[in-house]
């Protein structure tokens, strides 16, 4: 399925932390709480300003991002749950290096 998110929209997957602390121990599913990172599928055309012009969005699809707990709304396509969001709801771009 196709999809585009409209204006300053983002289409986010979200992906999964890990299953262990960083001493090593496992956290049963029910101590997990939603994951706020996830990747960029699409991107909307960018934000309308007052005049009438367009901004580009800051971010493109395949990047890596952190976003707030309860931001956006969650939608699922093709069986796979995504979550839509302003680009202003989005915190951070995690870069890899």
């Amino acid at each position: 399925m196709k999809f585009r998110p409209l204006h300053d929209r983002v289409l986010v997957k979200r992906v999964e932390p890990e299953a262990r602390t960083t001493s090593g121990l496992i956290l049963p599913d029910t101590a997990k709480e939603k994951p706020t990172e996830g990747e960029v599928v699409a991107v909307g055309n960018g934000k309308r300003l007052d005049d009438g012009s367009t901004r580009a969005l800051s971010v493109k699809a395949g990047d890596r991002v952190i976003f707030g707990k309860y931001t956006g709304d969650e939608v699922k396509l093709d069986g796979v749950e995504h979550v839509i969001l302003s680009e202003s709801d989005l915190l951070a771009i995690v870069e890899r290096g």
